[in-house]
């Protein structure tokens, strides 16, 4: 069982991901990774399973950095399970999340939207949880038409 404390933590942890994906701030996205953190991403629609690995704050900054031509995103949180790790400062969990995708097309605008699992391992660093390996494993993909969004109809 993950003492009280440390659920909260790594419950904000992940919930400061997908804030800080939506807000565009990758850096701090970055910075919820330990220094030799590791970014797993899938390679859609080729591969749902994750297998492009980007190492370190640059690497995740790099990867990440393919959503600025994504004018909006929106990540919803469905569910959360954490498990202790091997010792005290080791955890591992996994992260339901269903992300919106919003972009232009054809004069429009498209959701591409992304069911998804986060597998996670975290690591206490100097007494904070990051994130010590995020693997992300594409479930399904949905295309919806967008009715209407801050970003116009």
């Amino acid at each position: 069982m993950i003492p009280v404390e440390d659920w909260a933590a790594l419950h904000d942890l992940a919930h400061r991901y997908a804030a800080c994906v939506d807000e565009r701030d990758f850096a701090g996205v970055a910075r919820l990774f330990g220094e030799d953190g590791v970014l797993v991403l899938p390679d859609p629609p080729r591969e749902f399973d994750p297998v492009l690995e980007h190492r370190g704050p640059e690497g995740v900054t790099a990867a990440l950095s393919v959503l600025e031509d994504v004018p909006l995103t929106a990540h919803g949180i469905t569910g959360m399970v954490f498990d202790p790790g091997g010792n005290p400062a080791t955890a591992r969990g996994r992260i339901g999340c269903v992300a919106h995708h919003v972009s232009p097309r054809d004069g429009r605008f498209a959701d591409a939207v992304w069911h998804l699992r986060y597998l996670d391992r975290y690591a206490r660093i100097e007494g904070q949880w990051r994130f010590a390996r995020r693997e992300v494993h594409l479930d399904l993909i949905e295309t919806r038409e967008v009715r209407a969004s801050r970003l116009g109809r």
